[in-house]
């Protein structure tokens, strides 16, 4: 065995396939979408070169950076969600009862395609017979908004949506990284006296920090890129109010049939999404890492 692979021609074979659907699958696609941002194409008939035009034009196009800020506003709220999610995990894994229950509940919405999730979301938000609204008119609420209909509310709405789909993923995970740290180190921290809040501060959450910035990154680079659900629901309205850079793509390539612009719109959101990393982790860096 250990023949086999100290042979660089052996290695080779064994990664190649791994390298050509990479290559495939994510290289190639990017350069394609720059190059057909540098066209104007209909998707369909002869493409014209037409330089850096379409990269140009996005720099003054008003919906598009209005997308952006749309895009970052749910990546700032889908980071700070992650506290909310990792309180919930440090309370699982303190053996409650009812914990297994509670877990199998914040899974279901993983169990379901963006699709259902997004009726599901349809049906509570309608104005007239949706849950949510129905529960405002019992108390007493006479006239209760139109959650996706209303400019100052569609975002608050969607990233609600967002946030319940995505809770049993990240509660998973941050579940699973603190079920791995030693039994030992906690009850050494609890002989010497800590209280279960000093244990969750000082001990359990240093130790899952790697973790920890891994979601961050997992959150960021997800909601600049997030598209399905808000397509469904609003599919970017009213009037672009909830458009994201993803939509907005999606809207100029596959609905007006401008497929160069759109490309442009692609490559500048594999950039931000390249940037957003990049930051994060120079950010998060840290010289020691916690061994346990």
């Amino acid at each position: 065995m250990n023949r086999v692979m100290s042979n660089k021609f052996i290695i080779s074979l064994y990664i190649l396939p791994a390298l050509l659907l990479i290559l495939v699958l994510i290289y190639i696609p990017i350069v394609l979408t720059g190059y057909y941002g540098l066209m104007k194409w209909d998707g369909i008939g002869d493409m014209t070169f037409i330089g850096l035009d379409n990269y140009i034009r996005l720099l003054s196009d008003n919906q598009f950076w209005r997308s952006s800020y749309h895009s970052l506003l749910l990546a700032i709220f889908s980071t700070v969600s992650l506290l909310g999610y990792l309180t919930i995990s440090l309370i699982l894994a303190t053996k409650i009862k009812g914990a297994n229950f509670l877990r199998k509940i914040y899974l279901i919405p993983m169990l379901l395609s963006s699709v259902a999730i997004a009726q599901l979301w349809l049906k509570i938000y309608h104005p007239t017979n949706g849950l949510l609204n129905s529960i405002l008119i019992a108390i007493g609420v006479n006239n209760p908004p139109a959650w996706l209909a209303d400019r100052n509310l569609v975002l608050i709405a969607i990233f609600i949506a967002i946030i319940w789909q995505y809770a049993g993923f990240y509660i998973l995970i941050y579940y699973a990284a603190l079920k791995n740290i030693p039994e030992s180190i906690i009850e050494a921290a609890r002989i010497d006296g800590a209280t279960p809040v000093q244990i969750a501060y000082r001990i359990k959450l240093p130790l899952i920090s790697g973790v920890f910035k891994v979601t961050i990154i997992l959150a960021i680079i997800g909601s600049l890129k997030y598209f399905d659900l808000i397509w469904i629901m609003t599919g970017g309205g009213p009037a672009g109010a909830s458009e994201v850079i993803a939509s907005y793509m999606y809207k100029n390539a596959f609905t007006m049939y401008n497929f160069g612009y759109g490309s442009a719109v692609g490559f500048y959101l594999l950039l931000f999404c390249l940037l957003g990393t990049w930051l994060i982790r120079k950010l998060t860096s840290t010289k020691d890492e916690i061994q346990y």
